[in-house]
């Protein structure tokens, strides 16, 4: 069986990404979106979200890259002089494994941003983190500790095959999270489609990888957004945001999974069968 779930990150953090999220679920074929609880459009997203009660929405833990939900000064370990978290995922990494500080307060934060999602009424579908920065030892622990405390159930694993060395690399660390989670009781999907190709997920692309969709539980994510705006340029302004939703809505794509047998889901169905 082919089964595959279809989700776009960075829902919440601006406006023109909460469009593509609303339009791709209606009008194409996402099942999924994973909220930034600290983004300048959570409001709106939030509200969106309760309005599509059949799109999953999971947490996308922002602990990297991007603003804290705590205040700058409850976690002064763990933010930049502006109050920012780390730009640079490997000192950010190399910090928390070793700072029982910085520890304590990237588990604060974790926590903030499990609270903020449950604020919101929505049930939890999934888990993953921005920059799949939950791949890093401590981060995935403390995923599986806090998460269980707010019925978390499912974290995406970010395992892509034919990824090449930089895949390889994290090879370890895949394989650490999948025993982490199994201990846990959370379920987690098999491989991957998005990591090679970031940001630049148009249809030829999502068409091709479709044709090679192997057997068991896939997600493809993507970045989506109906426009640019300066949050947007400001976190990745190479992407190609606005071909992504134009991938989502194709319907070209919709045939390409009708043609590899793939039964479209979510994180919270995949769990729910396997209880």
């Amino acid at each position: 069986m082919r089964k595959l779930i279809v989700n776009a990150d960075d829902f919440g953090m601006a406006l023109p990404v909460n469009e593509a999220v609303e339009e791709a679920h209606c009008s194409g074929i996402l099942t999924s979106a994973s909220l930034m609880v600290a983004g300048e459009g959570f409001a709106d997203a939030v509200d969106r979200a309760l309005r599509l009660p059949k799109l999953a929405v999971g947490l996308h833990l922002a602990l990297a890259r991007s603003r804290p939900i705590l205040p700058p000064e409850q976690i002064p370990n763990l933010v930049d002089v502006h109050g920012e978290l780390p730009g640079n995922l490997f000192v950010a990494g190399v910090r928390c494994f070793f700072l029982p500080s910085v520890r304590r307060q990237l588990a604060a934060e974790i926590r903030a941003q499990f609270e903020a999602f449950r604020a919101t009424g929505l049930a939890l579908d999934h888990v993953n983190a921005h920059n799949h920065f939950h791949l890093h030892p401590t981060v995935h622990g403390l995923i599986a500790q806090v998460g269980a405390e707010y019925g978390c159930r499912a974290v995406r694993t970010p395992w892509e095959e034919g990824g090449g060395p930089a895949q390889l690399a994290t090879a370890p660390w895949v394989a650490l999270l999948r025993r982490r989670l199994r201990r846990a009781g959370m379920y987690t999907n098999d491989r991957v489609f998005g990591l090679r190709h970031s940001g630049a997920m148009d249809e030829a692309r999502v068409v091709s990888l479709l044709g090679e969709l192997p057997e068991g539980v896939t997600e493809i994510y993507f970045h989506p957004a109906t426009r640019s705006s300066p949050e947007l340029d400001r976190a990745a302004p190479e992407y190609r945001r606005e071909a992504e939703i134009k991938a989502l809505t194709s319907a070209a794509v919709r045939t390409a999974v009708s043609a590899a047998g793939a039964e479209l889901t979510t994180y919270g169905d995949c769990t729910r069968l396997e209880l």
